[in-house]
C-alpha cells in the first residue's frame, strides 16, 4: 500500500475514534441516558432533566475536552520540530507556568469565570514573551538556549506557585490544587479555543513542508532557501499560543503533547502534512476519553483530568523508550 493511502487511512480512522469519544463522553456519566437516548435528545424525547445534562452539561464538557486535547497535541509536535527534541512538551517554555501564577492569584481573590480565564491567559502571554526576550538577548537565539531560558523561567514559576499555594486559605486550597493537575471542570465556553485551534492548524498545515525539512538540521533547511529564523520565531509563537489555549480552558494537562506525537511516528506519521491533523485529531480524542473515565470511574467523586493522563503517559512513554531500543555505541 503507497504512503498517501496509509496516510489516508490513518486520518480516517483517528477521525473515526474521535467522534466514537465524543459519543461516549455524551452518553456516559451518574445521569443514564444511553446510545438510544442520543436519537431521542435529537428528535426533542428525552425528558427535561436528560437533556440539559446532555446539551448544557456533557456537550460543552466534552467540547472542551477534545478541543483541549488537539491544542496540546499539535503545540507538542510544534515543539519539538522548533526545538529538534523528542522530549520536548507544550509546558517546557514554561507557559504554563506564568498561566499557573495568573490563575492561582485570581482564586486567591476568590474569584473565578471569566476572570480565572483571562488571568491565565494573561500570564501564558506573559511568560512567552518573557522567555522569549530572554533567550534572545544582544544577538540571535539557538534552541538551546531557547530550551535552557525556558525550563529557568519554568523553575521559577513553579517557585511562585508554590508560596501562592501556602499563603492561600484552606478552603481555596481543593480547587486550586484540581486547576494545577487539570480539570475540566472549570471549563467555560470552549469556542474561543476551538477557533485558536481551526487557525492554529491551518498555519501549522501551511508551514508543514518547512517543517519537514528543519527537523532534519537547520544547515539544510537554510541551503534550501527556508528562512530559518523567521520560521522558529513563528513556531514558537504559535505553539506558545496554542498552549495558553489550552492551559486557559483545562488548566495543566500533562504528558498529552508529549506522548500523542510520538505514537503517530510509531504508526509512520513522519510527514508533517499529517503529523499536525493526525495529532489534534488523536489528542483531542485521548483526552476526551480520559476526561469521560476522570467523572464516571469513581462517581460522583470526579478525579482532575491530569491524574489519568499522566497515569496512562507515563507507562506509554516508557514503551516507547523500551521499543526504540538502546542507543548505539560510539567507538573510537
Amino acid at each position: 500500500m503507497r504512503s498517501g493511502a496509509r496516510h489516508l487511512l490513518l486520518l480516517l480512522a483517528l477521525a473515526l475514534i474521535s467522534a466514537l469519544a465524543l459519543l461516549f463522553a455524551l452518553v456516559s456519566g451518574s445521569v443514564e441516558i444511553g446510545w438510544s437516548g442520543l436519537g431521542r435528545a435529537l428528535a426533542g424525547g428525552l425528558p427535561e432533566l436528560e437533556r440539559s445534562v446532555l446539551l448544557e452539561l456533557r456537550l460543552p464538557r466534552a467540547a472542551a475536552a477534545f478541543v483541549t486535547g488537539a491544542l496540546l497535541a499539535l503545540a507538542g509536535a510544534l515543539m519539538q520540530a522548533l526545538l529538534r527534541n523528542p522530549l520536548a512538551d507544550p509546558y517546557i517554555l514554561g507557559v504554563s507556568g506564568g498561566a499557573a501564577v495568573g490563575a492561582m492569584l485570581v482564586m486567591v481573590a476568590g474569584l473565578g469565570g471569566v476572570w480565572l480565564s483571562g488571568a491565565a491567559f494573561a500570564g501564558a502571554l506573559g511568560s512567552m514573551a518573557l522567555v522569549f526576550g530572554l533567550a534572545h538577548g544582544r544577538g540571535g537565539w539557538t534552541p538551546t538556549r531557547l530550551l535552557l531560558t525556558g525550563v529557568v523561567v519554568a523553575a521559577g514559576w513553579g517557585a511562585l506557585v508554590s508560596f501562592i499555594l501556602s499563603i492561600a486559605p484552606e478552603g481555596r486550597l481543593h480547587g486550586m490544587l484540581f486547576w494545577l493537575m487539570g480539570d475540566l471542570g472549570y471549563a467555560v465556553s470552549p469556542l474561543p479555543a476551538a477557533v485558536a485551534l481551526a487557525v492554529g492548524l491551518g498555519v501549522a498545515l501551511m508551514l508543514a513542508r518547512d517543517l519537514n525539512v528543519l527537523v532534519r538540521g537547520e544547515l539544510l533547511a537554510g541551503a534550501l532557501g527556508v528562512g530559518v529564523d523567521g520560521l522558529r520565531r513563528l513556531l514558537y509563537l504559535l505553539a506558545s499560543l496554542l498552549t495558553a489555549s489550552a492551559v486557559t480552558l483545562a488548566g495543566s494537562v500533562g504528558f498529552v503533547g508529549l506522548i500523542v506525537p510520538h505514537l503517530l511516528r510509531l504508526l509512520g506519521a513522519h510527514d508533517h502534512r499529517v503529523l499536525l491533523p493526525a495529532a489534534a485529531l488523536l489528542g483531542g480524542a485521548l483526552l476526551t476519553a480520559a476526561d469521560t473515565l476522570a467523572r464516571t470511574v469513581l462517581a460522583p467523586t470526579q478525579l482532575p483530568v491530569g491524574v489519568l493522563t499522566a497515569m496512562v503517559g507515563v507507562p506509554v512513554f516508557l514503551l516507547l523508550l523500551h521499543r526504540a531500543g538502546r542507543p548505539r555505541e560510539v567507538r573510537a
